[in-house]
């Protein structure tokens, strides 16, 4: 299975985990853990979407506090549960993976977005993750990177 395949098909795994224990008020690892007890997954899928749910939820304050800084006008509790969580996973990917290419990350969010969210939620992601993108490739170029 290919690197890609294997990320997109763990992103959209990833993607249902994180909102079902976001809308559902469950822990991510404890929706995890059943989920991937009740799904039959390939080892690298199954092991790709257990760092995406485990990293965003170590992170979770940093990320959701980047979502409110790149998103001023949309308060993060208030946006629609399935593009936070999108922005969330992709944001972990961004900071955290350094293997992801920037623009594989929010290519792969926009397109979960125009899949499973609402008419406008892929050009907010791709506007929320442009920003921190920029901020990203700013302080690069400010360290010297």
């Amino acid at each position: 299975m290919a690197v890609a395949n294997t990320r997109h098909q763990a992103r959209t795994i990833a993607l249902q985990v994180l909102y079902e224990s976001d809308v559902g008020g469950h822990r991510p690892e404890e929706v995890l853990a059943r989920y991937l007890d009740d799904v039959s997954v390939a080892q690298p899928v199954r092991r790709y979407v257990e760092r995406l749910v485990t990293g965003f939820a170590e992170q979770r304050e940093r990320i959701d506090s980047e979502i409110g800084e790149a998103a001023t006008a949309f308060p993060v509790d208030q946006l629609p549960a399935v593009d936070r969580n999108i922005l969330r996973i992709a944001i972990y990917e961004l900071t955290s993976e350094a293997d992801v290419p920037l623009k594989a990350a929010i290519n792969e969010a926009v397109e979960l977005a125009k899949r499973f969210g609402g008419d406008n939620s892929s050009r907010f992601v791709n506007g929320v993750l442009g920003t921190i993108a920029e901020g990203m490739i700013a302080a690069r170029a400010g360290n010297g990177h």
